[in-house]
């Protein structure tokens, strides 16, 4: 490839490197210049351009991502079309990621055209979550690099792939000692079942036995005999030994130990077994709590269908260390009682949230749609606002405008700040504006929501968050369903100048067609981003207000 400045009568069929505005018209990042491109270059007094002019056997960006895209494809891994050199891969269903290092970096290794980033190994993944991203970092990739890469990419095992859960039955065995609280133990019967819920499966009735190796044998048996695939024992008093009651009693009941202990920690005294080939654990005592720990790690492994040995537990110890982690930030005798915190996106972005909740809703006319209640006696706005806040968007900035107390009094006491749009009569324009103006200065960047959208929830604002990367060129987040574009759109604090000086009943929209090179498209697992509602007869057909009138 040749790069560099070139002259505007050798650059036809040249990439043009950087954004040019011209009068009347915008060359994007990535043009392809045509004739009529130089043609208006040229009129606009230029003689020459930043370019790059491929050379036989370079592939051009989108069919160098786009080809080895297919080449890492695999079961339930699906792929987002290639733009601006990058494909994105998606898990097809909810499963366990696992990512085979040696050929993700030897991909890496491979050449500095070609890159691929990846989710850790092993984690837990949804339905149309991001586990990759493939980006070509110059215009193109040299044909020969390419070859070599979808070869290393299909040989030996999968770089990635998605192991989905199955549904299966797990038994669970708790011991009592006298002295021990009930409670206690209780909370490991709701600790236990909200993991194995989690990952697909069903918790059987559970046994509640004595703290002895006879009695803990039987209560195994009647668990097999009812259909148990997984076994566990939460033991009155942590398991210290492979002669200890629980790990001696699943010996009893015709198993064996395979792995006394693991190198995570909280998590560290557990027990791997086995009964005739069914997984059999003693559970570490921080598994009374719902905090991650070791258990979850070995669960998730065995409802993937994987096996997991003594080696596969002893090489848990990199990034084991979970006590300090956002996931489990509290000592451990106060885990038990505190509320699980909420899982913060990758990145630490401050991006606020705008809701628009200004217009007239003359489609509903005599009802302003907003304040419209749900089958639960909830307002729409509140609704929305609810869903805002349960993302990690802050602060939340409601826009008032047509009947402003009373939407002010149906979000109630709920945490969110209020902006006045005086002129809101005077269209969309007028709400955004207002928003933004009230917006704290050090915010990176903003979603705006529309108070018509119900549907929306605050995990697909999450994602929205997750994607955006200024530094990375994606400043400007919308979602799709489907390769159609939704809302709400998340925008970098550089835009709100050029957002201040939109006039009329539009939205900011139409920026993101003039700034298509810092556009990063999500898909979202469902058409709630498409759906607004303008009617009544509109309403009844959401999710919720089947009794609107």
């Amino acid at each position: 490839m040749i790069f560099g400045p070139t002259p505007l009568e050798e650059a036809q069929g040249a990439i043009l490197a950087h954004t040019m505005r011209l009068t009347g018209r915008v060359l994007k990042k990535g043009t392809v210049l045509d004739q009529a491109a130089i043609a208006a270059l040229q009129a606009g007094g230029h003689r020459e351009v930043v370019a790059a002019r491929l050379e036989p056997g370079d592939v051009p960006e989108n069919e160098a991502a786009d080809r080895l895209a297919n080449a890492l494809m695999g079961p339930l891994l699906a792929r987002s079309r290639a733009s601006t050199g990058r494909v994105n891969l998606l898990a097809d269903a909810a499963g366990l990621l696992v990512v085979n290092p040696g050929a993700i970096d030897g991909l890496n290794l491979l050449d500095e055209s070609l890159t691929v980033a990846t989710l850790p190994g092993y984690v837990p993944v949804s339905a149309k979550e991001m586990v990759a991203t493939i980006k070509v970092i110059p215009f193109s990739v040299p044909g020969s690099v390419l070859q070599v890469a979808e070869a290393l990419a299909r040989q030996g095992p999968p770089p990635l792939s998605i192991h989905s859960f199955r549904p299966l039955k797990v038994g669970l065995v708790l011991t009592e000692l006298p002295g021990v609280k009930e409670g206690v133990m209780e909370g490991a019967v709701e600790a236990t079942r909200d993991r194995v819920e989690a990952l697909c499966g069903t918790l059987l009735p559970h046994e509640r036995v004595r703290h002895e190796t006879p009695a803990v044998a039987d209560a195994l048996g009647r668990l097999r005999r009812a259909g148990a695939q997984v076994l566990l024992v939460a033991g009155a008093s942590a398991v210290v030994d492979r002669r200890d009651v629980g790990p001696a009693a699943i010996v009893r009941a015709g198993g064996a130990i395979d792995h006394f202990g693991m190198p995570v920690d909280p998590g560290n005294l557990i027990c791997l077994g086995h009964i005739d080939g069914i997984p059999a654990l003693v559970l570490p005592g921080c598994a009374k709590s719902p905090r991650l720990n070791g258990i979850d790690w070995v669960l998730q492994r065995l409802f993937a269908g994987l096996k997991v040995g003594p080696q596969d537990v002893m090489r848990m110890g990199v990034g084991g260390l979970l006590k300090e982690i956002e996931a489990r930030p509290l000592p451990r005798e106060q885990a038990a009682s505190a509320p699980a915190p909420a899982q913060v996106p990758r990145r630490g972005r401050k991006v606020a949230a705008l809701v628009l909740a200004a217009g007239r809703s003359r489609r509903m006319a005599p009802l302003n749609k907003l304040l419209v209640p749900d089958d639960k006696g909830l307002p729409m706005v509140a609704r929305v606002v609810e869903n805002v806040l349960a993302s990690h968007a802050r602060p939340v900035v409601v826009v008032t405008g047509y009947e402003r107390e009373r939407v002010e009094a149906a979000l109630g006491s709920r945490p969110v700040l209020f902006a006045h749009a005086e002129d809101y009569a005077e269209g969309l324009s007028a709400s955004l504006k207002a928003g933004l103006a009230a917006l704290p200065p050090d915010i990176e960047g903003v979603v705006i929501c529309l108070g018509d959208m119900p549907l929306v929830a605050g995990p697909m604002v999450d994602r929205l968050i997750a994607a955006f990367d200024p530094e990375e060129g994606r400043s400007i987040v919308m979602p799709t369903f489907r390769g159609k574009q939704g809302n709400p759109m998340l925008w970098a604090k550089e835009f709100l100048p050029e957002m201040m000086q939109i006039t009329g009943d539009v939205g900011a929209r139409h920026l993101a067609g003039q700034h298509a090179d810092r556009v990063a498209e999500v898909e979202m697992a469902d058409d709630a981003v498409l759906r607004d509602f303008d009617t009544a007869e509109a309403l009844k057909k959401a999710p919720g207000f089947a009794g609107v009138r």
